[in-house]
């Protein structure tokens, strides 16, 4: 496979699926959700270290480590048949909308700290409905 200048995000998951397919790379393929957290820190603890150096060009490169963490246990996700990356992005589209209602519900609030309320009353009546869900 030639590399390309640009890549799609849509790219982006073919390329983890190839890597976790049946002719795909060997360490790839063993990974889970639990053999994969020493991953996910170690790259999210880079992320940290880029902004606080004010190194861009790291930075994107971190990220980039990040979003194929996310990708991957989207996968592993998929694989198990219990949720796919289209799951992953309708979830936190969700949360972003419910949790916003001064940006997306026409609510307004009179200053940053009665927004903090709000965000923190949301995120209750959030946890009380999963509980209730279970």
């Amino acid at each position: 496979m030639e590399i390309k200048e640009q890549y799609s995000f849509d790219e982006l998951v073919k390329i983890i699926e190839e890597l976790r397919g049946e002719h795909g790379c060997p360490w790839d393929k063993k990974q889970t959700h639990k053999t994969l957290i020493p991953c996910l820190r170690e790259e999210s603890e880079e992320v940290v270290e880029a902004i606080e150096k004010n190194d861009m060009e790291n930075l994107m490169e971190e990220l980039g480590d990040v979003l194929l963490q996310v990708v991957m246990h989207a996968r592993i996700g998929e694989e198990n048949k219990k949720f796919d990356i289209n799951d992953v992005i309708t979830g936190i589209c969700q949360k972003m909308i419910r949790r916003h209602p001064h940006v997306f519900g026409g609510i307004q609030f009179q200053d940053e700290e009665e927004l903090l309320l709000n965000w923190e009353e949301i995120k209750r009546q959030e946890k009380q409905l999963k509980k209730k869900a279970k």
